[in-house]
C-alpha cells in the first residue's frame, strides 16, 4: 500500500509539472500582439453652440398670467352688460331659504279657495309654499304653482360676478306603493 501511495504521488507531481509556465507565456504573447495591432480611436467632441441672448420686447405688454388682466376684462364686461339685477340682501330670510332645492320635494297642493299652495317636504317636515315666497339657497322666488309643479326663478352669479336669472322647478313626487 505504501508503494501505491508513492506511485500516486509521483503521477501527481509529474502531471502538475506539465501545467507549468508554457501556457502562461503563450497567453502573454497573444495579449501583446493584440495590443500592437489594435489602435485606439477617440472621436473629437463637437464645438458647443454659441448662446445668443434675445431681448424680450413684450415687457411693456400685459402679462398673460397676471390675475389683474382678468380683473380688467371682467370689469369691462360688467360695465358693458350691467343689467341692474341683484338679489335683495336687506329683506328677512324665509324658512325654506336655508335648504338646497335638491333636498326638497313637492308632495302635494292645498287649495284654500283663495290661492293654491304647494306642499314641500324636507326630511320629515312638510312646509306650505305660496306664490311670491322664497325657496332655496339661490334667492329662488316662487312664480307659479299648479297641481304637478312649483316653478321658481333663482338669481345666481355667473363667472364674471354678474347676477343672472335661472328657472327651476320642483316636480310632484309620486307616492311609493
Amino acid at each position: 500500500m505504501k508503494i501505491l501511495s508513492q506511485i500516486g504521488l509521483i503521477l501527481l507531481v509529474t502531471s502538475l509539472s506539465a501545467c507549468g509556465d508554457n501556457g502562461l507565456t503563450e497567453l502573454k504573447a497573444w495579449m501583446e500582439q493584440v495590443k500592437k495591432e489594435t489602435s485606439v480611436k477617440v472621436a473629437s467632441v463637437a464645438e458647443p453652440k454659441v448662446f445668443v441672448p434675445v431681448s424680450y420686447s413684450g415687457a411693456s405688454l400685459i402679462d398673460p398670467f397676471d390675475p389683474s388682466k382678468l380683473l380688467v376684462v371682467f370689469a369691462r364686461l360688467k360695465a358693458a352688460n350691467s343689467n341692474g339685477l341683484k338679489p335683495d340682501f336687506d329683506r328677512p330670510k324665509e324658512a325654506l331659504e336655508g335648504y338646497a332645492l335638491e333636498n326638497m320635494k313637492m308632495v302635494g297642493i292645498f287649495d284654500n279657495h283663495k290661492s293654491l299652495q304647494g306642499l314641500v317636504q324636507i326630511g320629515k317636515a312638510v312646509f306650505p309654499v305660496v306664490v311670491g315666497g322664497y325657496v332655496g339657497q339661490n334667492f329662488g322666488k316662487v312664480i307659479s304653482i299648479n297641481e304637478t309643479r312649483i316653478d321658481l326663478v333663482e338669481i345666481v352669479q355667473d363667472a364674471t360676478g354678474e347676477w343672472t336669472e335661472r328657472k327651476a322647478s320642483l316636480e310632484l313626487q309620486e307616492a311609493k306603493k
